[in-house]
């Protein structure tokens, strides 16, 4: 009895930490909300490793960034040095024609970050069940165009109390939305440095 009682408290210590972690992110993606920020995607040469374009402007994959950076991991140094030994391995000679990594964008770029949570992450199933979904999920979305799309899970609930909220930015700087379920979910990660 005392056996059984000392590994659940273990577990349930273990799963408090697991969870500290992406509790910690969705807050620092839903601060990200608090930011204005233009929509600018364009190639901008930054500082390696914690460079970041100025913080007036963003994409979709700069919301990701900074909520990563914001609990002190880098996806700037991991994603380059993933892709400066594993290059083959990442759609950027298929996609722009690139024949070697660049610190300065490719971790700014949905395509390379899922590559990216698929190696070192967990890549779940895509589902239409909204409960699989957790606070600190990374789910990815293919828009109108074939743009891809990035965005973190949170805590918080749809109106109707059916869906999470996703922090993105589509344009209009990060916001907090009920969107899940809006485009085509073409990945579902999570990330645990």
């Amino acid at each position: 009895m005392i056996r059984t009682a000392l590994l659940l408290s273990t577990l349930l210590v273990f799963n408090v930490k697991a969870d500290d972690f992406y509790s910690q992110l969705v807050q620092a993606a839903k601060e990200r909300t608090n930011h204005s920020v233009i929509y600018d995607g364009s190639y901008k040469r930054i500082a390696y490793p914690n460079g970041d374009v100025p913080a007036t402007i963003g994409v979709c994959t700069d919301v990701i960034i900074r909520s990563y950076r914001a609990l002190g991991t880098d996806l700037q140094v991991l994603v380059h040095e993933d892709m400066r030994d594993n290059f083959t391995l990442y759609p950027s000679n298929r996609i722009w024609g690139l024949t070697k990594p660049d610190s300065n964008i490719d971790h700014r770029r949905v395509p390379n970050l899922q590559h990216f949570f698929k190696r070192h992450g967990h890549s779940l199933n895509i589902s239409e069940d909204a409960s699989n979904y957790r606070g600190g999920d990374i789910v990815t979305w293919m828009l109108p165009g074939n743009l891809p799309h990035i965005g973190i899970v949170t805590d918080e609930l749809s109106r109707d109390k059916k869906r999470p909220l996703i922090v993105h930015n589509i344009g209009a700087g990060p916001v907090l939305e009920d969107m899940l379920f809006s485009y085509k979910i073409t990945g579902h990660y999570r990330y645990k440095p």
